[in-house]
């Protein structure tokens, strides 16, 4: 691509000052940068969840807290996890800093509407948070019926919130599905787009499809709860195995939500840091929408033992080991990029690396679940916790962490401690498989998930699965610092610290406010490296 020609004579840059400012902002990148407080600040919470979780755990009966106090952590760390971090965490934050960026375009399509999509989440978490004062809720994030009919707590908040918090996902991809089409600079065509934009493209169109099938679900049940009517409980006609197909329908797509950006941002990493250009452009785009086309089909491998009829379980656990296919293709074109590269093993690059291994675990694993025969012995078990994890958290939040360090010098202008960030990864990457890969075994073996007890005879790998936590913790905080010392102390980055080829590197650190001081022009591919 050929470079914004800065002209530092025009001041486009925008002095305005003071939370006012920040919370009325239309600034693309402003609003990525309220996002990615927002996430941080609900990882946190979300953590601290997860800890208290683990510590529970760490031995057989009651540790710290009773059954019912457990089912209420478990239930909050799954859905601010889920419907507060890694949904909105990379297409909201990196997506929202950084996709009018890459596209040589000024802002998104609609600067209101993206504002109004971070107020949705955080009026929706708001609302989701006040359950916790109002009997807290403990029916686990997916609200499974008929239990969160009949429970007298504050499960509706809940479901309103993540109401809510779904118009938040929904705006976002009309946004950027918008900015994609409309505002792409001049010569750019669709396989002129990088990779990372491929990937937010493909989530916005799961976004847009299969989120109103949530927020209609989540409207039926709270709507059952509070007049009767009979949509989902079997004493009033309704049928609790229909709540699970509207809620997975959503759910499963959703997935692809949380890790299709993810994988953007990891082809960005590998071709910058291997110094080559992408291998098989063309099929990790492709493969990107094809991932999003197939989503919409596997739902029902969460439903193999709740009574579907046996062909629908050979159709859908076909469909499911079918999304192997295009994760495959992107798979061996990320690992064929790095073949022969002159590889930096810098931090971002080592979250890359990272989530190859942890990815690759959790994909092989969900191939095992998609066999009725396996599947059956491992549903609701610890296996399915840790194949959940290494895919959503070993996948998606290596990839967050990998994208803030690589992008970290374009927001902010700043440098990070290189030293620091590879300690970071380094805890994260070995405290995540000591937490999780012993829970492929205790599930192996039968230990039931989302119980507040077990055998004594699962102490030894629950112990090791609680260090291992701990680990990630402290990896985590040390991570968090890394970022406070880089933005306070951090030395002024260039322009372009890593040598990349794509648009937003061609402009200022911190890009001024209509991100190029000149109109860009494209002039060839995004990963030109020679």
């Amino acid at each position: 691509m050929s470079s914004a020609v800065i002209d530092k004579s025009k001041n486009y840059i925008n002095h305005e000052k003071g939370l006012w400012s920040w919370l009325t902002t239309l600034d693309h990148k402003r609003i990525g940068i309220l996002y990615m407080i927002t996430v941080m600040a609900f990882f946190l919470i979300g953590g601290i969840f997860a800890m208290l979780i683990r510590t529970e755990l760490f031995t057989a009966g009651k540790t710290i807290v009773d059954a019912a106090q457990y089912n209420q952590l478990m239930t909050f760390h799954g859905a601010i996890m889920v419907f507060m971090v890694i949904i909105p965490g990379i297409p909201a934050f990196l997506g929202n800093f950084f996709l009018p960026l890459q596209l040589g375009a000024k802002d998104v399509a609609f600067p209101r509407v993206n504002l109004m999509s971070w107020y949705c989440l955080i009026v929706g978490a708001a609302i989701s948070f006040f359950s916790l004062f109002y009997h807290g809720a403990d029916t686990g994030w997916t609200f499974y019926t008929p239990y969160s009919i009949k429970t007298d707590n504050g499960t509706i908040l809940l479901v309103l919130g993540a109401f809510v918090m779904g118009f938040s996902s929904i705006l976002t991809g009309l946004n950027f599905i918008a900015t994609t089409h409309r505002l792409r600079a001049p010569g750019m065509g669709f396989f002129e787009m990088p990779l990372f934009v491929w990937g937010l493209y493909s989530t916005a169109i799961i976004q847009v499809i299969a989120t109103p099938v949530l927020a209609i679900t989540l409207l039926l049940l709270a709507a059952e709860k509070t007049m009767g009517i009979g949509f989902f409980d079997p004493a009033l006609g309704g049928d609790p195995v229909l709540f699970q197909h509207f809620f997975w329908f959503y759910s499963h797509p959703a997935v692809y939500i949380m890790i299709l950006p993810a994988m953007g941002i990891i082809s960005e990493l590998i071709t910058t840091y291997s110094r080559k250009v992408i291998f098989g452009y063309k099929a990790i785009a492709f493969s990107s929408v094809g991932i999003a086309a197939v989503s919409f089909f596997v739902w029902g491998h969460h439903m193999f033992v709740s009574g579907q009829s046996e062909v629908a379980g050979v159709i859908f656990s076909f469909l499911t080991m079918l999304v192997g296919v295009p994760t495959a293709i992107k798979t061996f074109n990320w690992v064929a990029t790095m073949y022969k590269g002159s590889i930096q093993f810098q931090s971002p690059m080592l979250y890359a690396m990272g989530f190859l291994f942890l990815f690759t675990i959790g994909g092989v694993t969900g191939v095992m679940l998609a066999t009725m025969a396996a599947d059956v012995h491992f549903h609701d078990t610890y296996f399915v916790v840790a194949h959940f994890h290494y895919v959503m958290v070993g996948g998606t939040l290596m990839a967050i962490m990998g994208g803030i360090y690589h992008w970290f010098p374009k927001m902010f202008g700043k440098m990070y401690s290189e030293l620091g960030a590879q300690l970071s990864f380094a805890f994260i990457f070995v405290g995540f498989n000591v937490t999780f890969f012993p829970q492929f075994i205790l599930g192996a073996q039968g230990m039931p998930r989302r119980y507040f007890d077990y055998l004594p005879a699962f102490e030894p790998l629950n112990q090791i699965s609680s260090v291992g936590s701990w680990t990630i913790g402290v990896g985590f905080l040390i991570g968090l610092w890394v970022i406070i010392h880089g933005l306070l102390r951090g030395e002024k980055a260039p322009d372009n610290p890593w040598g990349a080829k794509t648009l937003e590197w061609q402009t200022t650190s911190p890009p001024p406010h209509e991100n190029f001081y000149d109109q860009p022009k494209v002039t060839g591919g995004p990963y030109e490296y020679r």
